[in-house]
């Protein structure tokens, strides 16, 4: 058996950069990773995903072309396979670098293979028995399969075997109206396809107010989507021209067929098969590791980051996790996620930054409100770029006059929504940003005077 100060269980967003700040402080690490170096972000998540949807956004400003002036030769074509040899080069280039840098690294061993508990102290990997008395576990997630009818009676794609596709198929039908789903589905539509979102909901996106939900909802249609709500019971079945899903709504078509089916229905932890038992390291009703707020476990010694502990399915969200570990245990600090403002994007065209609460949320708290919001048709830059659709929209305290939260549905939304995130991370209130100058021409300059024309609610 070998020891080590430290083990560190996958090579995900957290677990690289702790094995970095571990070893500058002198301890030895065991870093493990059965498979692919860089976790979901890299190779099957942002990295490849945000390479995709950047071709998807040139093959839809090219067909624009016109309404800017530009004359172009003939219909853009779509070359899938250099499409995807673009996207698979941005993934490997990561990993690569990310595996180089953890392999060089003083003080660092890796291992190549699967890690599993034999103890509280005690990790194997394939043959090879290692110890430490600190154990980090940031092992991720895989897309979820649910136990819908008829699953496993036809061929399916999840958000990492359609990375594999070189060519583009007939017609995509997506079953799940939520981020994952959504940001595929506009992708293939602007490669060419048709396609079709299968939602059980009443509405996409269900975690974000009506208002936004609609508007996506909307931007989607305009570009010849097919949506298909209140799909309360859905069930796939062989087709001779691909797979058949079956739906059982309240309006729309009893049937959809198409070449392919994407399962978008969320996410799950890869901890069904660590020997969690072994080490007695306790996990909720859906497997994900129990965490205390400086993401320790019941565990003396044993620690659980990234996608695996429930606190958060963002690469920024498991970076952050690997700042408060390093920062209490080498700093003498005491972060805690409570104190983390939530904030994501949602990658669409046009994207969606948002922050804090939504005024759903908000309302439910009982608060005074303020309210502003602001059509980006009204957004000089967004006139500019001939691309109007969406909105901003901003709730705060009447009483504080804090930022509760914010969202940004729009042309740069991801980009501007920081100013947002700023002031609210600062926890100072909003005429702080109402003050400030900025420049001319951008969507943040009307932020401002967003926050100048805020109402109570209603």
């Amino acid at each position: 058996m070998t020891a080590f100060d430290a083990i560190i269980i996958g090579a995900g967003q957290a677990g690289p950069p702790l094995a970095g700040r571990l070893t500058a402080a002198g301890m030895t690490v065991a870093f493990v990773e059965r498979h692919l170096f860089g976790g979901t972000c890299v190779n099957t998540g942002c990295m490849p995903t945000k390479t995709l949807v950047a071709s998807a956004y040139a093959a839809h400003l090219a067909r624009r072309a016109s309404d800017y002036g530009v004359v172009l030769g003939s219909p853009p074509q779509i070359d899938m396979p250099k499409v995807k040899a673009r996207a698979d080069a941005v993934s490997a280039n990561s990993r690569t670098s990310i595996e180089k840098w953890l392999r060089s690294m003083n003080g660092c061993t890796v291992f190549k293979g699967h890690a599993r508990f034999e103890s509280a102290n005690v990790v194997r990997v394939d043959e090879q028995p290692l110890t430490a008395k600190r154990i980090f576990i940031n092992a991720g997630g895989r897309a979820l399969v649910p136990e819908m009818p008829g699953v496993h009676d036809v061929p399916f794609l999840t958000n990492t075997s359609i990375l594999a596709l070189d060519q583009v198929p007939k017609h995509l039908i997506v079953i799940g109206g939520s981020y994952v789903g959504l940001e595929f589905a506009q992708m293939y539509r602007r490669f060419g396809a048709d396609v079709t979102v299968v939602e059980r909901m009443p509405r996409l996106i269900g975690k974000e107010d009506e208002d936004v939900s609609q508007e996506v909802r909307n931007i989607l249609e305009r570009e010849g989507i097919t949506v298909h709500t209140s799909a309360t019971c859905i069930a796939l079945a062989k087709h001779d021209q691909g797979v058949a899903v079956s739906v059982d709504c309240t309006d729309g078509p009893p049937e959809y067929v198409g070449s392919s089916v994407l399962l978008a229905v969320g996410r799950r932890p890869n901890t069904d098969n660590l020997g969690l038992d072994q080490a007695g390291v306790a996990t909720d009703a859906r497997g994900y590791i129990k965490v205390n707020d400086d993401l320790s476990t019941n565990v003396p010694g044993i620690w659980a980051l990234g996608d695996c502990n429930g606190k958060g399915a963002f690469t920024h969200t498991a970076y952050n996790d690997f700042e408060i570990v390093a920062a209490n245990l080498l700093d003498g600090e005491h972060r805690k996620v409570s104190d983390r403002v939530p904030a994501y994007a949602l990658y669409v065209d046009p994207p969606l930054g948002r922050v804090g609460m939504t005024d759903t949320q908000a309302r439910e708290n009982g608060r005074k409100l303020l309210i502003g919001k602001r059509p980006m048709t009204r957004v000089g830059r967004a006139i500019e770029k001939g691309e109007t659709q969406g909105f901003m929209k901003v709730v705060a305290d009447a009483t504080t006059k804090k930022i509760l939260g914010a969202a940004i549905l729009g042309t740069g939304g991801d980009e501007a929504i920081h100013g947002l995130l700023d002031i609210v991370n600062a926890g100072v209130t909003y005429d702080v940003l109402q003050r400030a100058v900025p420049i001319h021409p951008t969507v943040s300059e009307l932020i401002p005077t967003l926050l100048s024309e805020m109402k109570p609610a209603e």
